[in-house]
């Protein structure tokens, strides 16, 4: 097992010191995350003194989650429970995460809600009621988030069927379907809203769940005063396809092509974070030429997903030729991950320990020729939209937030560098081989729809610049580790001796046993910061998978944002908040 890191020993002393016997234990994880299990009692005022009290304090609530624990064979010297919630908070300050669990017993375990320490957590904590059947006290609205409110059951417990044949065949008889159409009526006061206020009515408007300006499948309830925005109330779970509960019964290895599907837009950018906690948990060194090739293919698929932004931003601001022109870059880069993948939007690519296989003869003719042939375009764009009269008096001073607002809610990425925070975690944290490439770091300062835009313009320039350094310095060696949990093994042996074929043939048909145990690993993606946790019980399936999505938090700002604007305004905004339902709901 590994120890704490002396980085983190000081975090861990303070919390042992001040708190003596609310701090449980000190739990070792392959992520060297320091992580302490906490007393549910005391587990409020803990991450309360995290956030406000401690030196460098944890500012983000990055994520909050849990875990069944009931039929989990290797905990170690993990307390007994039957529910665990984590959370995981982060600091800017001092650069580093630490993890709180907290256990619980009994069938409907309950915990105090946190919503008034983190606005972020009314979200997080509705989740993990409606997956794990977990109550929060103190909640403002504890309900369904992701499930209809009419599902029996809580999807993440371990006694919940993960197939649809495991389950009674679908029917909708007239009174379900009445019941169900009942459940989708908006009532204002079940939200805490009132329909009048003084001598005048307010106007309920749904906004979705199927308009072309909620860019996928998003209702957005919205309470008007005449034309002016009063709230609004985002309804998510429309893209909710079980995710993390498809993890629980996919192997280690068949899992990959599920990721491609959360940020649909970011291709193998959904794969590498998965991978990364696989390889931390199995002890998988990846060879550097492996690594170039996954940086040049991830950040491939980050201008891929902007040029899908910055045409559809443009559209939703009411300029109709960009999407075409970016929709046909977009093209050119799929045909270049076709020629080296075999695969384009959703090629799941990234393996186990490497790559599925090595570069292609004139793959690096394909890729010259873009590079020679983007930074134009790109110019074009800047005078086509960025640089359009229209779009700047749409976008400029509009659904602003402070530096201090996006930490409070969550917000990675373009969206936190708009703010005027000079922090990506491929130089902050740098990963799989980021070290060694030079890039800048793209801020604004205003934290506006137009702020955001102006942040992923520059991004694609300096992916470029990246993809650029790979072709000119990809290293020789090896694809894939020569790891025996490297999946699919290499075949150089499975013909000259029986062991190694029956080796081989385990691997690829019940897929890798990964060594019990817990990692969490986190990147820059193309819409802010995606992580997986997995936990391992020492089989060849992961027990937990959970995926911090960026766009989770950032849907959930919308509201803070909107007020006292319009219609057209909201428009704009999402628009600016480059987000992807299924990252959302998973």
């Amino acid at each position: 097992m590994k120890t704490v890191t002396a980085v983190s020993d000081d975090i861990v002393q303070d919390l042992q010191g001040r708190f003596g016997d609310a701090i449980i234990a000190v739990q070792s994880t392959h992520d060297d995350i320091p992580t302490l299990w906490v007393a549910p009692k005391d587990a409020r005022r803990i991450v309360q003194h995290l956030k406000e009290s401690a030196d460098r304090p944890f500012r983000m609530l990055y994520d909050l989650t849990a875990i069944d624990e009931r039929t989990r064979l290797v905990r170690g010297d993990q307390p007994a429970c039957d529910f665990t919630v984590v959370y995981h908070l982060l600091s800017f300050d001092r650069n580093a995460d630490v993890r709180i669990k907290v256990p619980l017993v009994g069938e409907h375990p309950r915990l105090k809600s946190i919503t008034d320490i983190w606005a972020s957590a009314n979200w997080y904590e509705r989740e993990v009621w409606d997956m794990f059947g977990i109550a929060f006290e103190g909640h403002p609205c504890l309900r369904r988030i992701l499930m209809p409110t009419t599902w029996k059951g809580h999807p993440l417990r371990k006694e919940h069927p993960a197939r649809a044949t495991d389950m009674e065949p679908f029917r909708l008889s007239d009174e379900k379907q009445d019941a169900e159409q009942d459940a989708l009526t908006f009532r204002p006061e079940e939200w805490g809203l009132q329909s009048r206020s003084g001598d005048a009515d307010f106007m309920f408007l749904n906004l979705g769940p199927q308009h072309p300006g909620n860019h996928g499948l998003l209702r957005l309830v919205l309470q008007l005063d005449g034309e002016e925005i009063v709230e609004v109330i985002p309804d998510i779970g429309y893209h909710h396809r079980g995710a993390e509960k498809m993890g629980e019964r996919q192997s280690w290895h068949t899992f990959i092509p599920y990721t491609d599907r959360i940020d649909y837009l970011g291709g193998t950018m959904n794969e590498l974070p998965y991978l990364m906690a696989v390889e931390k948990l199995a002890g998988i060194e990846i060879p550097d030429r492996a690594k170039v090739i996954r940086v040049m293919i991830a950040e491939f698929f980050r201008i891929a997903s902007h040029l899908v932004w910055y045409g559809t931003f443009a559209t939703d601001l009411g300029a109709m030729s960009p999407v075409f022109y970016t929709f046909n870059d977009r093209e050119r880069i799929f045909d270049i991950i076709q020629a080296i993948c075999g695969g384009r939007m959703h090629p799941a690519w990234f393996r186990i320990g490497g790559v599925a296989q090595d570069l292609p003869r004139g793959w690096d003719t394909l890729v010259r020729d873009f590079i020679a042939y983007f930074p134009g375009r790109l110019a074009e764009y800047d005078t086509v939209v960025m640089d359009n009269l229209i779009l700047k008096k749409r976008a400029k001073g509009v659904g602003s937030y402070s530096l201090e607002e996006a930490i409070e809610w969550g917000v990675t990425g373009p969206g936190l560098r708009a703010c005027g925070l000079e922090w990506d975690f491929r130089k902050r944290r740098p990963y799989g081989g980021y070290d060694q490439f030079e890039f800048d770091i793209p801020t604004a300062g205003h934290g506006d729809c137009y702020d955001r835009a102006v942040v992923r313009v520059e991004e694609m320039r300096q992916s470029l610049r990246i993809i650029e350094q790979c072709v000119d310095d990809m290293p020789a060696g090896a694809y894939k580790a020569d790891h025996p949990l490297a999946t699919p093994p290499l075949k150089e042996r499975t013909m000259h001796d029986i062991e190694t074929l029956i080796a081989h043939f385990l691997s690829v048909s019940w897929g890798p046993v990964i060594p019990a145990g817990e990692a969490f690993c986190g990147i820059e993606a193309t819409k802010g910061n995606n992580g997986y946790y997995l936990i391992s019980d020492g089989g060849t399936m992961p027990y937990r998978v959970r995926i911090r999505t960026p766009s989770f938090p950032h849907i959930q700002m919308i509201p803070l944002i909107t007020r006292g604007l319009m219609i057209p305004d909201l428009i704009t905004i999402l628009g600016s908040i480059d987000y992807v339902l299924a990252d959302v709901d998973r």
